[in-house]
């Protein structure tokens, strides 16, 4: 991912909170044919790994031979938003700008394994409900489901754990631009009125101050 400096996000705890905040990815592996093969999917980060699961209607799996480890990278995105040039202060200066777009986005590769063994893909599950479960008032958890129906639902899937080799984290929020540029940003955002670019606007202003 290209990442310039300023929009570099290192840190460990916040790449980590975004993707348990969003709790999904787009995993990429490349298919027998040499294409590649992309599939969203529910994540959870835990230590130096991704435990995911894929239905095994979905032939994607098979690009990942059993007892094999093979490249692979998932894409985490977050809110993203089109940025006018109008929003601009400098428009009126210098009438030197262009439209952008602004996101933030995780990139996580490493070598992706496949998993069909029901100890390991009812953990998987357990997982990703507890993940998911464990905030509620009256969380619900795989054992509420009587024993052979989800038996029968693990052998309707299969376990991905990917190993992670490399964490590439950017949030590109006019962090180039001047304050009064960002601040028109901001204001363009809102007035648009949707939901993502509210989460956007917030974003950058949640960001303003920090290096």
């Amino acid at each position: 991912m290209y990442v310039p400096r300023f929009n570099a996000l290192e840190d460990e705890g916040a790449i980590r909170a975004m993707v348990g905040a969003i709790g999904a990815g787009e995993l990429v592996t490349v298919g027998e044919d040499g294409y590649p093969l992309a599939t969203r999917l529910p994540v959870v980060w835990e230590d130096d790994r991704l435990v995911m699961h894929v239905a095994r209607a979905n032939p994607h799996w098979r690009s990942v031979p059993a007892d094999t480890d093979v490249p692979a990278l998932v894409v985490v995105t977050d809110a993203e938003a089109y940025v006018s040039p109008a929003w601009y202060a400098t428009k009126a200066e210098h009438g030197r700008v262009v439209p952008t777009w602004n996101y933030s986005a995780v990139q996580l590769t490493g070598r992706v394994r496949r998993h069909e063994d029901p100890a390991w893909l009812r953990r998987a599950v357990t997982l990703l409900t507890e993940e998911h479960e464990s905030g509620r008032p009256a969380p619900w958890a795989v054992s509420d489901a009587p024993a052979t129906y989800v038996e029968k639902q693990l052998r309707a899937i299969v376990g991905l754990e990917l190993a992670i080799e490399r964490v590439e984290g950017k949030r590109k929020l006019s962090q180039n631009r001047s304050e009064e540029d960002r601040a028109g940003v901001v204001l363009g955002l809102r007035a648009e009125g949707g939901a993502r670019e509210s989460v956007v606007a917030d974003q950058m202003e949640r960001l303003q101050g920090q290096p």
